[in-house]
């Protein structure tokens, strides 16, 4: 038996393989009964005028609406009444969090 581990990955967009100055930006994984996460926090506010908390909310609604469009193709689920039900819970978790945020920041040079 060896003794690599198998990870349950997701294919990348080919978008991202064709574009040479594509950027991943959230890694998000279940792991140990918990959430960890990979993220490139910085690079707005390195590279550009827009905030990062801007840049985050974008990406963040963004995904938000990947996440209806996959939900209504994938299960004919509706796609509004699925991002309300996502807006909605992403509201309540934040003011009332259903677990703490731990880790640390690891700046990658």
């Amino acid at each position: 038996m060896s003794d690599e581990i198998k990870l349950n990955q997701l294919p990348i967009p080919d978008a991202a393989l064709r574009d040479g100055d594509a950027v991943e930006m959230l890694r998000v994984w279940i792991a140990e009964r918990g959430l960890h996460c990979s993220l490139k926090v910085g690079m707005y506010r390195e590279s550009t005028n827009v905030s990062e908390e801007r840049a985050w909310g974008t990406i963040l609604a963004d995904a938000a609406r990947h996440i209806a469009a996959a939900l209504h193709k994938g299960y004919g689920v509706d796609a509004a009444t699925s991002l309300k039900a996502i807006r909605e819970h992403f509201a309540r978790e934040l003011s009332e969090p259903t677990s703490e945020v731990r880790g640390d920041f690891v700046r990658k040079r």
